[in-house]
């Protein structure tokens, strides 16, 4: 694995610590931390290190290759899969229509304007267009 990342976990958080892992690894994925073909720590290692059950690591890792974001190495570990996209596009739009309402009702609780709104998701929107986009040098 990349000496560039390394897992953080925070039991107070309340939010279970496998999806704390699930979620940093997706989120290094989508900054280019983590690149497709590169290894993840083994369940050993990364348990060991944050002092948790091996088998949060592990719940972690295998709901990761379901989603199809991390696979499975004989002999090596779990590694970075490219991205693939799943479904058509009506389908993809499906499966974020509810969080996006989810969002927009959260704002209305909150009583921010559609402007506020699209000010913070301005520059989220920039950061997935980037994350799109391979890194430099780095030609698909």
């Amino acid at each position: 694995m990349s000496q560039r990342f390394r897992f953080q976990v925070f039991p107070s958080s309340g939010l279970p610590l496998y999806r704390q892992l699930m979620d940093q690894v997706r989120a290094q994925i989508a900054s280019h931390r983590l690149l497709p073909g590169e290894m993840l720590p083994s369940v050993r290692q990364t348990a060991g290190e944050l002092e948790i059950n091996l088998m949060t690591v592990s719940k972690a890792y295998s709901q990761l290759e379901r989603e199809g974001v991390i696979e499975f190495v004989r002999g090596h570990g779990m590694r970075v899969k490219e991205p693939q996209t799943r479904g058509t596009l009506k389908e993809r739009h499906a499966e974020l229509k509810p969080l996006l309402e989810q969002a927009v009702a959260m704002a209305y609780q909150l009583s921010l304007s559609a402007h506020e709104v699209r000010v913070l998701l301005g520059p989220m929107l920039v950061q997935l267009d980037a994350a799109r986009k391979p890194p430099r040098g780095q030609d698909k």
